[in-house]
């Protein structure tokens, strides 16, 4: 497809199609040392579901392990959701190489530390797009110190060891928050959005634009203004912005996840840059200054197991909150600046009041993840709905299914086989359902299942489940807490690693303990691994020699 024009074709991309067919050869070495024979290489697909830092962490040990054990190099895809995704692109930016990335993990979690500057200054720069919303704040602020890194390389420099076939080819999922009624109603395909290293866009629809332009605006089908290529860092804050949608969500953030903003705003004021924040916030006049200090205020109100003291008027005390409130409209800034005053200083203080403008700004909308629509005013769309918006908002796909089944079961893809890690701290076996009844509408292949059957294996979830239809590709469903691994113990597991929990609270020995206990759920089910390899892989045996396959 064209770099500068949106490409709307039926069946994969020019270049997935390229790179999954070098992929093959690599996939049958790969089975050749796994004793595993075929004259085709069978598509196999790795999934990872949502489930915030333990998905990360135990994300990082499933892919770890699988290379240990040279599965890995047997894939042909691996597709996230989440948390998953931030392992997944790690795993890409590492060059595959799982030790170091696996000793850059552990090093990150025993330092314990968090640029908050470089964050911040990120997150300024950010806010001077026309397209800025709780995203850029979202992955700069949030999502970086979660997982101690600020990478600030791109999707597109993925391409050389994906099309060279040394590596899976990644998918990434994401959702149109503005086509969730349409989610919710019908399950509509068009929902789901992918990245790739070398496309994005609507699979349902075909239709795609170079990731190089993601964000750039088009109309009609045609560029009209290149933006920059966003980093990796912000495609994980999309990836990742569960917090995108719903009343419930909003919510979600002072009842649950204020201490991830607090901790913000405790670091903010602790930086060098502190007097510039005072000073900007003092004389911002601005609405939406007022909601985002607002905004911080409660969040600050609800942190935690010791509620702040309240003043006479009932609201918690801060006294920096409070100075910066009662100075809102005391002074302003053309009496603050001072004849002679740096240039570089007063447009670094522009850029900060820009900033907290723009935050409050999108608080008050909520608004997440916007993008210009590279379908916009495109005739090959019949959906005048689709063509007809100027901008796209997408965020975290684990709003519809925490798991990215839908991007993998196209047909065009042609998977045989699914092996499904579910991070989950709830039921382990809700995306099996969502997937179902996702598949049933839409008359997709897909494993039939029974309620009753699942709900059974909810109570005391076993380490891996085998599901087979008649047609449509095998699939392999592996829960992170389960009984084989935890005992009796899965709650305990599942408090330890609650979704909401903070980077705070992820020591090295708590790291250390996730990634052995997901390594373990591939290699006590290597043999299942290796067997359901083998019967995908005999759909392209050789007819006139023996089949092997060493389960040892």
């Amino acid at each position: 497809m064209g770099s500068s024009e949106v490409s709307i074709i039926p069946g994969l991309q020019t270049e997935e199609k390229a790179a999954v067919e070098r992929r093959r050869l690599h996939v049958l070495k790969a089975l050749k040392k796994l004793r595993i024979e075929a004259d085709e290489a069978p598509v196999v697909a790795v999934l990872g579901s949502g489930g915030g830092l333990r998905a990360h962490i135990a994300c990082l040990g499933v892919l770890s392990e699988m290379k240990e054990q040279g599965l890995l190099d047997a894939v042909t895809y691996l597709a996230g959701v989440s948390g998953s995704t931030w392992a997944i692109s790690s795993l890409y930016t590492n060059d595959g190489d799982m030790e170091a990335l696996e000793a850059d993990l552990k090093h990150r979690f025993t330092r314990q530390e968090w640029d908050v500057a470089k964050s911040l200054q990120k997150t300024i720069q950010a806010a001077r797009s026309e397209n800025y919303s709780l995203t850029d704040f979202w992955a700069y602020m949030v999502i970086s110190k979660q997982t101690r890194e600020l990478p600030e390389s791109h999707l597109s420099n993925m391409k050389k060891p994906v099309e060279e076939g040394t590596l899976p080819y990644p998918i990434f999922a994401a959702i149109d928050n503005d086509l969730q009624p349409s989610w919710q109603e019908a399950r509509a395909p068009e929902t789901w959005f992918e990245f790739t290293p070398h496309h994005t866009g609507f699979p349902a629809l075909g239709a795609y634009v170079s990731i190089t332009h993601f964000g750039s605006k088009f109309k009609k089908g045609r560029l009209v203004r290149t933006h920059p290529e966003r980093d990796l860092t912000f495609l994980r804050g999309l990836w990742g912005s569960a917090l995108g949608n719903t009343e419930v969500i909003r919510e979600y953030i002072f009842d649950k996840h204020s201490s991830c903003f607090y901790s913000f705003a405790d670091q903010l004021r602790n930086l060098t840059l502190k007097g510039l924040w005072r000073r900007a916030v003092a004389n911002a006049k601005s609405t939406g200054c007022l909601i985002f200090a607002r905004l911080l205020r409660l969040q600050e109100s609800s942190q935690g197991e010791h509620p702040p003291p309240e003043d006479e008027g009932g609201e918690p005390e801060h006294t920096w909150l409070t100075e910066m409130l009662e100075n809102w409209t005391r002074t302003s800034l053309e009496k603050q600046e001072q004849p002679h005053e740096d240039p570089e200083r007063k447009g670094t203080l522009s850029n900060f009041m820009d900033f907290v403008k723009k935050t409050g700004i999108c608080a008050s909308k909520w608004e997440w993840g916007t993008t210009h629509n590279f379908l916009y005013k495109h005739g090959g769309i019949r959906d005048t709905i689709m063509s007809s918006r100027k901008h796209l908002r997408l965020v975290d796909a684990g709003l519809a299914i925490n798991t990215p089944f839908p991007l993998v079961l196209s047909p065009t893809r042609e998977v045989h086989l699914i092996l499904s890690f579910d991070f989950s701290a709830g039921d382990p076996f809700e995306t099996i359902r969502a997937t179902a009844d996702y598949c049933r509408r839409h008359k997709i292949p897909f494993p039939q299942v029974e309620e009753a059957e699942l709900d059974l294996w909810s109570k005391a979830p076993a380490s891996c489940y085998i599901l087979k239809g008649e047609t449509g590709p095998v699939v392999m469903h592996f829960p992170l807490f389960n009984i084989d691994a935890c005992g009796g113990d899965i709650e305990a597991w599942s408090d330890t690693y609650d979704t909401f929990k903070l980077a705070d609270t992820y020591t090295l020995d708590v790291v250390v303990l996730l990634l052995a206990l997901a390594k373990k759920n591939v290699r006590e089910n290597k043999k299942k691994i290796l067997r359901e390899l083998m019967n995908v892989a005999g759909l392209y045996y050789p007819k006139d020699s023996a089949r092997s396959c060493c389960l040892a």
